[in-house]
């Protein structure tokens, strides 16, 4: 038998060696459970967010995180409170930062009775740098342990002061920091379009309304003039926290300036060999409104997005990454920040939360305090 006989016996041999190899290949993939092939997103969603979740939305782990459930989640910023004035029927949903503006914006999107939900929450905090919380303290305004780098501000005693105009020369021991100078106050974000200002408003004039929610407008009438001046002596207003608090980290800007915890929190995990906080001392309000980030399905299309943001393991890990306490999250959140516990308050202790005024009430507000 020459070569050519014998040739066509030994393909057909090679050939058949070949796919029982190929085949036990695809048997040994399958049998590891098939985990060298990513899932592949299968929804494309837009939403609108307060800026303060941006970093939350570009992480590489959460976009990941989203895809592995099914989503490719694209973003757009805006005031939480400007958001029902935007043209909602191109996005799939809204996440303002509490949850006041939601009906507002359900029923600009024509959604109204929409399943919200809040995944996480964060409190409002004051940010000082250091002298400037001692001189504070100093001055009965504040209340810092030894040792801490997180105290209470006093909202009575400072907004007593913000009434009298007081400035930073009038507070004893101000006279050693000649960067303190000028009228004393907290820089904010517009209250008619952000979140944090139009929530700070709500908790001090609760406080100047003798500790009860502004329901009218005698209340209106009462509390306005100090509304005006926490907000006047500001000059420009920013639209969100991002840019006043990037000048703070930066060694510029204001020596106390309205925040959100998150974006403490976040910086201390993700970035503590920057040295960014070691000049800063957060301040607690000892009144506050809670601000659960408030998640508005548009579409059907991110109908279970909100939900999946609530619940999903992986997703609540990363929102504490980034500074944000899941709902009945608080052993997740002190866990997550052991290592930076001189900065935070993770029970929230000594903190009297009230409720916010109605929107029209806190829009009229924020309107009286800006005119």
């Amino acid at each position: 038998m020459g070569f050519r006989e014998h040739s066509a016996p030994v393909r057909r041999i090679l050939g058949i060696a070949l796919a029982v190899l190929l085949l036990g290949g695809v048997i040994a993939v399958a049998l590891a459970g098939g985990e060298e092939t990513p899932p592949t997103a299968t929804k494309t969603v837009k939403g609108v967010i307060g800026s303060e979740k941006s970093e939350y939305f570009r992480d590489p782990d959460v976009v990941k995180a989203l895809a592995d459930k099914g989503y490719t989640v694209k973003t757009e910023t805006s005031g939480s409170w400007a958001m029902d004035q935007l043209a909602l029927k191109e996005f799939d949903f809204a996440f303002p930062s509490s949850s006041e503006p939601a009906p507002e914006i359900e029923a600009a999107a024509g959604v109204k009775g929409a399943q919200t939900t809040k995944p996480f929450f964060s409190p409002l905090v004051v940010i000082a740098r250091a002298n400037a919380a001692k001189v504070l303290a100093d001055n009965n305004l504040v209340k810092v342990e030894p040792g801490r780098k997180w105290g209470t501000l006093l909202m009575g005693p400072y907004l007593k002061a913000a009434a009298e105009d007081r400035n930073w020369q009038d507070l004893s021991g101000s006279a050693a920091h000649a960067e303190l100078n000028g009228r004393l106050f907290i820089k904010t974000t517009d209250p008619a379009t952000s979140n944090s200002g139009a929530l700070f408003l709500a908790a001090t004039s609760n406080v100047a309304n003798d500790k009860t929610v502004v329901s009218d407008q005698a209340g209106i009438d009462r509390t306005a003039p100090l509304m005006q001046k926490l907000i006047r002596v500001q000059g420009a207003l920013e639209p969100s926290t991002d840019d006043p608090f990037r000048a703070f980290i930066s060694g510029s800007g204001e020596p106390l300036i309205l925040a959100y915890e998150s974006q403490v929190a976040s910086l201390l995990q993700q970035k503590p060999e920057t040295g960014a906080a070691d000049n800063m001392v957060v301040l607690y309000p000892d009144t506050t409104v809670n601000s659960p980030h408030t998640f508005v399905p548009i579409s059907e299309n991110a109908k279970e997005l909100g939900s999946l943001l609530a619940n999903d393991p992986k997703l609540r890990q990363l929102a504490v990454r980034h500074g944000f306490r899941p709902q009945n999250g608080v052993p997740e959140f002190t866990a997550a920040t052991a290592s930076h516990a001189a900065y935070l308050n993770p029970e929230l202790t000594g903190i009297r939360q009230v409720s916010a005024p109605t929107v029209k009430i806190l829009m009229a507000l924020a309107a009286r305090a800006k005119g």
